[in-house]
């Protein structure tokens, strides 16, 4: 039996993309899930795929800047699924204007907001029942933005995700000692809707080469699946061709 059997699950931005490849993925494993995002009508979809898997799940729409709205999403999961055990901070954005020479300052402020303080909002919404506990997961989906600095993800996008592998570090410094336990993902180019908003289109040959968010779901329930006293601090998957000495598709 998984070790996630029955398990709750809360993800963010799990609508569409990443988050609703992580949710299925979860839910195949034998997680009960609580699905966040902005928009109600593709967390409702997600949700009757879940539920016509025989696992539960409540649909929750939220914004991650909310502190006050993330403790009575928090409450309310714990109300109708039971104790949160893995939380999956994937909500994130980008602009189409990336640049810090040029960006909007607002823009600036959007990105890093929900990319970064929402990760941090949600897991200190979750902190204090894990902590009583003494156990819970939390994994943060970052990107090798988080690693690589280029101008491909701009410059708001790039500090927000390396800032978000700092902040996954110090969550295991200071709160491994209470068995909590942190991973931070950072998966290369993956084809999902956020490609809508990139500067320059990509071409239809390196975009069936991508990463598919069912990838990111697999490695979301390995990493899950660990026992207590193993960690995976940080884990990177890329497509293929991004570690290939070959040029770009």
């Amino acid at each position: 039996m998984s070790r996630l059997q029955n398990r709750i699950a809360w993800i963010t931005g799990a609508g569409t993309g990443i988050g609703r490849g992580i949710a299925v993925a979860l839910a195949e494993a034998g997680m009960n899930v609580a699905l966040s995002g902005r928009r109600q009508a593709p967390l409702d979809e997600v949700a009757e795929v879940i539920r016509s898997m025989g696992r539960e799940a409540v649909v929750l729409p939220i914004d991650v800047m909310d502190r006050e709205g993330i403790q009575n999403t928090v409450k309310a999961i714990e109300e109708s699924l039971g104790e949160i055990w893995l939380l999956v901070n994937n909500a994130g954005m980008n602009t189409t204007q990336r640049m810090a020479i040029d960006m909007a300052p607002e823009d600036w402020d959007a990105v890093v907001d929900v990319n970064l303080t929402g990760a941090f909002n949600c897991f200190r919404g979750v902190f204090a029942a894990m902590k009583s506990r003494e156990q819970g997961m939390v994994i943060n989906i970052a990107s090798m933005a988080g690693r690589q600095i280029s101008l491909l993800g701009g410059a708001a996008y790039t500090a927000s995700k390396h800032a978000m592998v700092a902040l996954t570090h110090s969550i295991n410094l200071e709160a491994a000692a209470f068995g909590i336990r942190a991973s931070v993902i950072c998966p290369g180019e993956v084809d999902t809707p956020i490609l809508a908003v990139r500067p320059n289109p990509v071409s239809a040959k390196r975009q069936s080469l991508m990463l598919k968010p069912e990838d990111l779901g697999a490695t979301v329930a390995f990493v899950a699946q660990t026992p207590p006293h193993v960690t995976i601090p940080e884990l990177w998957i890329l497509p293929t061709y991004q570690v290939s000495a070959d040029p770009l598709p």
